[in-house]
């Protein structure tokens, strides 16, 4: 874990915000403290649409959708994101695509350094890197050179704990995600529903305190490509990417007791996926504002499109130190199947200065 201090106020951070919009609109936060985004990850609620990652270092005409392997979408200007504003952001008058419609939306948000970005010499490969390092996150825009031993700076100045690495410019090339519990030269597809893979090696190892190390590989270094990863290491009371082993306790009869996972806050935001081999829920995503209250069991898919699901036998509990999984089935909890997830905090466990949060 990087040995930063406990974030007593996540949302000046990551949040989540709910809306609707028929036309053009202005989504404004409504967390503790006003966020300005650069990465804002949308997705409908209502309706089959592909999602929409969008980041300030593109700039807010250009998306790319985590359920697809295709390459990246220009949007025309007007359409879709317009700006990034102080306390949220602002959509266009585009009725039927990722960020903007006739149905309900949610937006996953997180601060990277206002969309001011440098230049990162450390690597084999100069990238242009945008970062809070108190938050533990940057954004990553390379191009990929097409060889193995491959080193790219990420300006995080501690070891990312996850990277979502993505091709901009070429289809049917697969989201690469690095995570620290599983193999370090090994991939999961964030558009897919697959285990880990990576016989001949995705990645080059471990990531250093300043380097990702890429291989030859079409998703994390194709050849003059321009490349995109979103970098992110642990903080305390913030943010954690773990794994736990599913027990498979669950039936029909709502009595499920799947594993308790510790995070040391209360999440704002989880997304569970199995690792240790395929499963047909693919990746599990998890909110506090889509999901109020304990069961949490409106879930979207990060590997589709469909709208979202919810049902009693496929949930969540959101803790005051972590959370805890209420389903037997495979997208969370078959027996002695690994797990990896990705969370953010709603509140720390106990703050800086000793005041403990409240379970929900």
């Amino acid at each position: 874990m990087a040995d930063y201090t406990t974030i007593d106020d996540p949302s000046a951070y990551f949040q989540v915000v709910l809306h609707s919009s028929n036309g053009s609109a202005t989504i404004t936060n409504d967390g503790n403290s006003d966020l300005q985004p650069d990465f804002i990850w949308s997705k409908a609620r209502g309706q089959a649409y592909n999602h929409g990652l969008y980041d300030s270092t593109r700039g807010v005409t250009k998306f790319l959708s985590s359920n697809t392997d295709t390459d990246e979408t220009t949007a025309s200007s007007g359409f879709d994101l317009t700006s990034f504003n102080t306390d949220g952001f602002s959509t266009g008058n585009n009725q039927f695509n990722t960020i903007c419609g006739n149905t309900t939306y949610v937006a996953w948000q997180w601060k990277a350094n206002g969309g001011t970005t440098s230049s990162d010499t450390n690597g084999s490969i100069t990238s242009t890197v945008q970062a809070d390092t108190t938050a533990g996150f940057s954004i990553v825009s390379f191009t990929g050179n097409g060889t193995d031993g491959a080193t790219v700076g990420h300006g995080l100045g501690v070891i990312p704990a996850m990277a979502i690495f993505k091709c901009r410019d070429t289809d049917n090339t697969d989201w690469r995600v690095y995570h620290q519990s599983i193999s370090p030269t090994n991939a999961v597809s964030l558009n897919s529903t697959g285990a880990e893979y990576g016989a001949s090696g995705v990645f080059g190892g471990t990531f250093t305190s300043t380097l990702l190390k890429v291989e030859n590989d079409t998703g994390a270094n194709r050849n003059t490509s321009p490349m995109i990863a979103y970098c992110f290491s642990e903080v305390q009371g913030y943010s954690k990417f773990g794994s736990y082993v599913g027990n498979g306790s669950g039936t029909s009869d709502g009595t499920f007791n799947g594993p308790m996972v510790y995070t040391g806050f209360k999440p704002a935001w989880v997304m569970v996926k199995a690792s240790s081999a395929s499963s047909g829920d693919g990746w599990n995503i998890f909110d506090n504002k889509r999901g109020p209250i304990n069961y949490n069991q409106n879930k979207l898919y990060a590997d589709s499109s469909a709208a979202e699901s919810g049902a009693v036998y496929d949930a969540v509990d959101f803790l005051s130190n972590g959370f805890k999984i209420r389903t037997g089935r495979g997208g969370a909890n078959t027996s002695g199947r690994t797990y990896i997830y990705m969370a953010f905090a709603e509140n720390p466990f106990v703050t800086s200065t000793g005041i403990p949060t409240t379970a929900r």
